[in-house]
């Protein structure tokens, strides 16, 4: 058995199929932790609470559970029917990138672009003067696009910074998380001046 220290909580409204998925994740090494509610309410519990780096959300094919869930904080989700194989790789996945976000020894300059201040090294964002709180989605977007202002990213190529590969995942994905950003950063977020819209081909970031 591997030793994982990560703590998974698994969510379905099927009791079967969350007690099937928790056999090949504790066989990972993982501790599954099998909450009795429903997975958008503990989307909304975890959210309120704190800063929460994973929530794997297994979504039906209703694309207002996929919208739902990547608003209320959901870092990927993954659309029924799916096989096993795919779920372990999707979560192994997740695990990846929230590794890889925890802070390195290399000192990273933080961006400040008028009232907006982005600390990689605490995982902050500021905007006029106020702390907000961004999912770890949320804010590997804006990352992605404050390091290279000016650059035109795609909706697949910002999967692809996100999640490593664009596999399984809708790119509209993306356009929720940008409006979120927006909603979150932008004095007017109906008149966006730090997040743009490049018409046919994607977003980039205020080059100042």
């Amino acid at each position: 058995m591997v030793e994982n220290s990560a703590r998974i909580l698994l969510v379905d409204d099927e009791q079967s199929i969350q007690t099937l998925l928790s056999y090949p994740l504790r066989k990972d090494g993982y501790e599954v932790v099998l909450p009795q509610l429903d997975g958008l309410e503990v989307c909304r519990r975890l959210r309120a609470r704190s800063a929460v780096p994973i929530i794997m959300l297994t979504a039906k094919s209703e694309e207002i559970d996929k919208v739902l869930g990547l608003e209320l904080g959901a870092d990927d989700y993954i659309t029924k029917p799916f096989s096993v194989r795919e779920f372990r790789s999707r979560v192994k996945a997740v695990l990846r990138r929230a590794a890889l976000a925890q802070p390195e020894d290399q000192f990273e300059e933080a961006i400040h672009e008028g009232e907006l201040v982005i600390d990689f090294e605490r995982r902050q964002v500021t905007a006029r003067d106020e702390p907000v709180r961004l999912t770890y989605v949320e804010f590997e977007v804006l990352a992605a696009l404050a390091r290279n202002p000016g650059r035109v990213f795609s909706r697949t190529m910002l999967l692809e910074r996100v999640w490593g590969d664009s596999s399984y995942r809708d790119p509209r994905t993306i356009d929720v998380h940008i409006r979120h950003l927006r909603e979150k950063l932008e004095a007017e977020p109906k008149h966006p001046e730090l997040i743009l819209t490049v018409r046919g081909v994607g977003y980039r970031f205020q080059d100042t």
